[in-house]
């Protein structure tokens, strides 16, 4: 079983697991405790085994996207039970791979976790986010839809970014977000998680909370999950970098509680 890692901040009695930092094949699963006559109730998930992306769960994405493209053969399974997002230097253009779920998997609120591994070179960057159509509307905050990036990282040296963006991005754009620095995060798979209720957003690694915030009022509309990558001088210089380069995902799950 792969290791599920939980964030128990769901109510105010649970403790949070230890991170268990283990490779996809040797991994357990763990839940913390929950009060009595609740239980954990897996909602969807995605364990990327088989030899082809479920295309039921996932649309992947191609078209331009900022310094380079996304392409459809860059978003693709491993065969050991992962999601790779390539980036690669195709002719005189650089593409990379993308996936969402818009149209097949939608959800307000619960407990959302991908297990990732970052990539190594410069000049691009992996993200773990949801978004939804509410998010360029202005007036209501970011309670009619937000951008919500669980994790980017354009550093390769253990920083990375949570970040919401709400009210389009215009003149009206608003925004909040933070940064931290785990060393770690530069070798192997690392849990990346965000615990969303109506009250507020819990943003963790490792099961480790690293930023709690109520920032544009909470989003209160259902969103599509998007794993991805991006080219662009946010990552510094895809020119230097050594190419392919590969951002992995190992499982991508999303549960809430059951009373």
């Amino acid at each position: 079983m792969k290791t599920w890692i939980a964030l128990s901040a769901i109510v105010p009695s649970m403790m949070f697991s230890s991170p268990l930092l283990a490779q996809p094949t040797s991994a357990r699963e763990t839940l913390p405790s929950l009060p009595a006559g609740q239980a954990w109730s897996l909602v969807w998930s995605d364990e990327f085994n088989g030899a082809t992306l479920d295309e039921t769960k996932w649309n992947r994405l191609s078209g331009k996207r900022r310094d380079g493209f996304w392409a459809r053969e860059d978003a693709y399974l491993s065969g050991h039970g992962t999601l790779v997002l390539r980036t690669r230097k195709d002719g005189d253009r650089y593409t990379c791979g993308a996936v969402n779920t818009r149209g097949k998997f939608e959800r307000a609120f619960g407990y959302y976790v991908a297990r990732c591994k970052m990539p190594r070179q410069p000049g691009h960057w992996p993200a773990f986010w949801m978004m939804c159509d509410g998010v360029g509307k202005v007036g209501n905050e970011g309670r009619d839809g937000t951008e919500i990036d669980i994790v980017e990282v354009p550093w390769r040296d253990g920083r990375i970014t949570m970040n919401l963006h709400w009210d389009g991005y215009g003149k009206d754009h608003k925004s909040a977000g933070t940064n931290t620095t785990f060393k770690t995060l530069t070798e192997g798979f690392h849990d990346y998680a965000l615990l969303w209720t109506p009250d507020e957003y819990v943003f963790s690694v490792d099961g480790k909370p690293v930023w709690r915030t109520r920032a544009g009022g909470v989003s209160q509309v259902p969103e599509f999950l998007k794993l991805t990558e991006e080219i662009g001088k946010w990552g510094g210089a895809i020119t230097k970098a050594a190419l392919p380069d590969y951002f992995e995902v190992d499982y991508v799950r999303v549960y809430t509680v059951r009373k």
